[in-house]
C-alpha cells in the first residue's frame, strides 16, 4: 500500500515541532474489518467496516496533544498540525531526525489474507460449527457463532527516526451456546483466533471445539448452585490467564504506574509473588492473538519478564510514559487505531509453567473449587481488588473431581493471589480476548498452565447442607 512518503512526512514534522515540541509522530491507518454472524441456524448478518485516516501526536516532557483525520491528503495532516502545536510552548527548537532503515520482522507472518478468503467459505465455516454444537445435546437451546478478521495496512512516522510499515492481520471465531429451557438457562463460549490470516483454521478440530463449548453449557444446567466460602481454589489452565491479565497485570501498565494509581507502585526489585511465579508478557510470539511486529509506537515487540520467581521485574511502559517515570520504554504501546492516542496495554500476558503435574494438583487438594473455565470480571487498579465470575465450576473432594457447581465468583486482590499461589502445573495454554483501556479495545491473549491458589473467597448463592 502507497502510504505518504519520507519528504512529505518530514514536512508534516516540521510543522509540529515548530512552536517548541520535543517530539512528534504520524499515524496512518487503511483498515477493513469483516464480520459474519449466525444465530437461529441463519447467518443474519454480514458485514463490512473500512476504517481510513491518521493522527498527529505532538508532546513536550509528557505534555501531550493529539488529534485525528478521516484522510491521508498531506494538506490536511499539515493543517491538523499547525492547529494541534498551538497547544505547545517552548523556547527550545527541535527537528525531527533522519529517518532510520527497519529490519523486517515476520512476528505476524499472515497467509491466507480475508481479502482473497470467499465470502462463501465463511459462511460454511459458521454453519459447520453451529451444527456440530447444536449436535450434542436436545439440551442446547440456542447457538450464535461470530466470525471476524482484520486486515490493517499502517504507518509509523516519528520525529526520531522512525518510519515503518506494517501490515496486520486478526481472525477470531467466537462460540457461544445456551442451554436448557425456562428459568435455567446456561450458557458458555470460547473462541478460536490468531493475528494471522484463514490459516489459523488449519490446525485446529471444530468437532472438538464446538462438542466441549456445548457440555460445558448442559453441564451448567444440572449443577447445584455453589456453597461460598474461603478455600483453596485450582484455576484451569488457558483462558484461566485472565486472572492474572485482570487481577495483576493491569496494575502494571504504566497507564496505572505513572499516576501512582496502582498497589504495585515503587516496587521494582521487591517480592510481591510466591517463589514459584513467573509472569511475562511478550507480544513477540509468533502469530499469537496478541503479537505485533511493532507496537504502536514503532518500537519492536519483545518478551517483557514482569514477575521472575516472585520479584516485580518490570512494568509495561510506553514511550510516553517512561518520561514521567523514568523506565526503559518496553514495546507495549498500543491502540485500538487512529482515532485513539497510544498508551502502555497487554499483549499475550502468561504465566509460565511450573513442574507440577495436573493429576498431581488435584489429588493433594482435600477440598476446594475447581475453576474450568473463567468468565468475565472487573479489578481496581489501585487496589489490585477483584471479582470473577466462574462459568464452569466443580468440586474437589478428597483429591477427586467431583460435582459440578454454577454461579461461583472470585473475590480477592491481586496481591495476595501471586503471594498465595503453591503449585503451577506444566500445561501452559491460552485464550483470545478483547481488552478495553484508555486506548480502547484490542486484541489480547491470556494464559497458564493450571495453577493453585490457597484461601481464595469465593461467592455463590447456595445454602450449607445442616
Amino acid at each position: 500500500m502507497k502510504f505518504i512518503s519520507e519528504k512529505q512526512a518530514s514536512s508534516i514534522l516540521k510543522v509540529a515541532l515548530a512552536t517548541g515540541a520535543d517530539f512528534a509522530e504520524i499515524y496512518l491507518e487503511d483498515t477493513t474489518t469483516n464480520t459474519t454472524h449466525l444465530i437461529s441456524n441463519a447467518i443474519d448478518n454480514v458485514s463490512t467496516n473500512v476504517k481510513h485516516g491518521a493522527s498527529i501526536r505532538i508532546l513536550k516532557d509528557s505534555q501531550e496533544v493529539f488529534g485525528y483525520v478521516n484522510t491521508w491528503d498531506v494538506k490536511e495532516l499539515k493543517a491538523l498540525a499547525k492547529n494541534l502545536r498551538s497547544g505547545i510552548k517552548g523556547d527550545t527548537k527541535y527537528e525531527a531526525l533522519p529517518f532510520k532503515e527497519q529490519g523486517e520482522r515476520n512476528i505476524v507472518n499472515p497467509v491466507k489474507l480475508p481479502h482473497k478468503v470467499k465470502n462463501s467459505y465463511k459462511a460454511s465455516l459458521v454453519k459447520s460449527v453451529n451444527k456440530l454444537a447444536r449436535k450434542y445435546s436436545k439440551k442446547v437451546s440456542q447457538v450464535i457463532v461470530s466470525l471476524y478478521d482484520v486486515e490493517s495496512n499502517v504507518c509509523i512516522i516519528n520525529s526520531k527516526g522512525t518510519f515503518i510499515k506494517d501490515l496486520r492481520c486478526n481472525v477470531r471465531l467466537g462460540l457461544n451456546v445456551v442451554a436448557g429451557t425456562g428459568h435455567n438457562m446456561q450458557t458458555a463460549s470460547d473462541s478460536i483466533g490468531g493475528t494471522c490470516g484463514y490459516e489459523v483454521f488449519d490446525n485446529y478440530d471444530l468437532k472438538e471445539f464446538a462438542t466441549e463449548t456445548s457440555k460445558s453449557a448442559v453441564t451448567m444446567v444440572d449443577a447445584d448452585e455453589m456453597v461460598g466460602g474461603k478455600m483453596t481454589v485450582v484455576v484451569n489452565n488457558g483462558f484461566g490467564g485472565v486472572l492474572l491479565h485482570e487481577a495483576c497485570v493491569h496494575s502494571l501498565e504504566a497507564t496505572s504506574v505513572a499516576k501512582n494509581a496502582s498497589v504495585f507502585c515503587g516496587k521494582l526489585n521487591q517480592k510481591i509473588a510466591s517463589d514459584i511465579v513467573t509472569a511475562i508478557d511478550d507480544g513477540s510470539r509468533c502469530n499469537q492473538w496478541g503479537s505485533l511486529n511493532y507496537d504502536d509506537e514503532g518500537t519492536p515487540t519483545q518478551k517483557n519478564v514482569l514477575i521472575e520467581n516472585g520479584v516485580l521485574k518490570t512494568y509495561l511502559v510506553d514511550f510516553r510514559n517512561s518520561r514521567v517515570m523514568n523506565h526503559p520504554i518496553t514495546g507495549s504501546s498500543r491502540r485500538q487505531d487512529f482515532t485513539y492516542s497510544p498508551t502502555s496495554r497487554m499483549t499475550n500476558t502468561f504465566f509460565a509453567p511450573g513442574k507440577d503435574k495436573f493429576e498431581d494438583i488435584i489429588k493433594n487438594t482435600k477440598y476446594g473449587l475447581f475453576a474450568k473455565k473463567m468468565g468475565g470480571g472487573s479489578v481496581n487498579p489501585a487496589t489490585g481488588e477483584f471479582n470473577f465470575a466462574v462459568n464452569e465450576g466443580y468440586m474437589i473432594e478428597d483429591g477427586k473431581i467431583t460435582k459440578p457447581v454454577r454461579g461461583a465468583t472470585l473475590v480477592g486482590s491481586g496481591a495476595e493471589i501471586l503471594k498465595n499461589i503453591d503449585m503451577i502445573s506444566d500445561n501452559l495454554e491460552f485464550g483470545h480476548g478483547m481488552c478495553g483501556s484508555l486506548s480502547g479495545s484490542i486484541p489480547t491473549d491470556v494464559g497458564q498452565p493450571t495453577i493453585r491458589v490457597q484461601n481464595i473467597t469465593v461467592g455463590g448463592r447456595g445454602k450449607k447442607q445442616c
